[in-house]
């Protein structure tokens, strides 16, 4: 049988590729940056190029093996040094360490007279003396137009930018060379991005008082990529680049069932609860008990030793805690034995790529079989329904690729609204409840059913639910609905 290529490894078969070690950025590009070629990494100020370089250069040096050399033209090295140091990475011990070479150029435009031929043979001097000191593979240089601020001869520029990245090429350098956005083009001389071998846009924009830092591979010779634009983020781990989804959904399903906490409940699922892995919907309205059942299924989890990770948007967790204890779920036992974790916070704290970077690490720290948020509206305080929905599915694919069951739950505000819910997700969720509570000869009656659970038989019966100290109670109905 022919060994199935993925699209990871077909990605990564075209091209020799240096992977980056940044978050995110490897997915997009196919396995990394083109090895012995130059990449051009342009965009605003602010929005992130040096940072980039360096966490491409401290990666390489400690994961990769693969010693690096920063050659500034703006900042100090002592500013370099300190500029990454909220970010974890000690350059000051690499460069004690032969890993890495920090050299800096000051350089002023005001210093340029331009007469005569334009010669960089100075400078391939200097890199060849550091590139051979320590073995380096890779080089990062910051930033290019510097190096040609007081030159107005564009033929001199073109010529002396091929030199460069021939001359890199021809060290078999894995190189990052940044530069400034131009206002009609990608750079400011508007030449670099045609020697450069891969492209990367950086944009850092405003939109509603919201900050957004964007990326986008503008082109990448010799290799397929994601020609979309990406969020990402600067975090104390360094950069994150979020992909918007897996390439292909080649995710790995589960036949086990968890429970729902909740015994009658269960049986309308056959028996045994849902799916592990999957995707759960609690949607209704005020008042119908969605954190409540969230609850038995967090507690059902627990009570079995395994982590639960709850992110609240509206109750702080001493509230759910001492709300839930009134319906006999002791969530605090749990917390108290390190199995349930609560994060309560605000969806308008940070962005929602914030949000996003936040839950994955939260996953990977904590180590969860269930995560929960509740409620998933609450996002549409700082995003639109399409921006929601993709943060949404990002979460969704992240989760099932680790077989992490996942629970929401989602306001309705309209009873003729059952069909939907406000921000349009519930295409996405494998198993979709659905609560209400109608009037019913002048009294309040709460009611259940399960409008949908993908791969399972279930019930298709509307059932009242009661809730007590005892918990969560699910009324008999007569009659032949199964």
């Amino acid at each position: 049988m022919a060994k199935k290529i993925t699209s990871f490894n077909r990605f990564h078969s075209e091209f020799p590729k240096a992977l980056t070690g940044i978050q995110g950025l490897d997915e997009i590009t196919g396995g990394g940056l083109p090895r012995g070629r130059t990449t051009l990494v342009c965009g605003s100020p602010g929005c992130g190029k040096t940072l980039l370089g360096l966490e491409f250069l401290v990666r390489g040096a400690m994961q990769m093996g693969e010693p690096g050399v920063m050659l500034a033209f703006e900042e100090t090295a002592e500013e370099l040094t300190q500029n990454v140091r909220s970010l974890g990475f000690d350059l000051e011990k690499l460069v004690e360490d032969k890993k890495l070479i920090l050299d800096t150029i000051p350089i002023e435009a005001t210093e340029f007279e331009e007469s005569g031929e334009y010669d960089l043979e100075g400078l391939f001097i200097r890199l060849g003396d550091s590139i051979n000191s320590i073995g380096a593979k890779r080089i990062v240089l910051d930033t290019i137009e510097v190096l040609f601020g007081g030159l107005s001869n564009q033929g001199i520029i073109r010529s002396e930018l091929r030199r460069l990245f021939q001359w890199l090429k021809s060290r078999n350098m894995t190189s990052i060379v940044t530069g400034e956005r131009g206002e009609k083009s990608l750079t400011r001389q508007g030449l670099e991005e045609y020697v450069s071998d891969c492209v990367i846009l950086l944009d850092h924009r405003v939109n509603e008082q919201m900050s957004t830092r964007r990326l986008r591979v503008v082109k990448y010779r010799g290799s397929h990529h994601g020609t979309n634009e990406f969020p990402f983020l600067i975090e104390r781990q360094g950069l994150s680049v979020l992909p918007i989804t897996s390439l292909q959904l080649e995710h790995k399903i589960s036949k086990e069932k968890i429970s729902t906490g909740i015994t009658q409940l269960d049986e309308m699922f056959g028996g045994e609860g849902v799916y592990r892995g999957s995707t759960v919907l609690i949607t209704g309205g005020v008042g119908t008990g969605k954190t409540s059942l969230v609850s038995h299924f967090a507690n059902a989890s627990c009570r079995k030793g395994e982590r639960v990770f709850y992110f609240a948007f509206e109750e702080s967790s001493p509230q759910i805690i001492r709300n839930m204890r009134s319906i006999g779920l002791p969530l605090e036992k749990w917390m108290n034995k390190g199995l349930l974790h609560i994060e309560a916070s605000r969806p308008t704290l940070f962005g929602l790529e914030s949000h996003l970077v936040n839950f994955y690490n939260a996953v990977k720290t904590h180590h969860p079989k269930l995560v929960i948020m509740d409620p998933i509206n609450d996002f549409l305080s700082i995003g639109s329904t399409r921006e929601i929905k993709a943060l949404f599915l990002r979460m969704v694919d992240f989760l099932k690729s680790r077989q992490i069951t996942l629970i929401c739950t989602g306001l309705i505000s309209h009873a003729d609204s059952a069909q939907e819910t406000e921000i349009g997700v519930s295409s996405l969720a494998d198993t979709w409840i659905l609560l209400t509570n109608p009037e019913i000869d002048r009294e309040h009656h709460r009611q259940m059913y399960i409008l949908k659970s993908r791969g399972m038989a279930h019930s298709n019966q509307v059932r009242e639910y009661t809730m007590s100290q005892r918990g969560w109670h699910l009324k008999k109905v007569s009659g032949g609905n199964r």
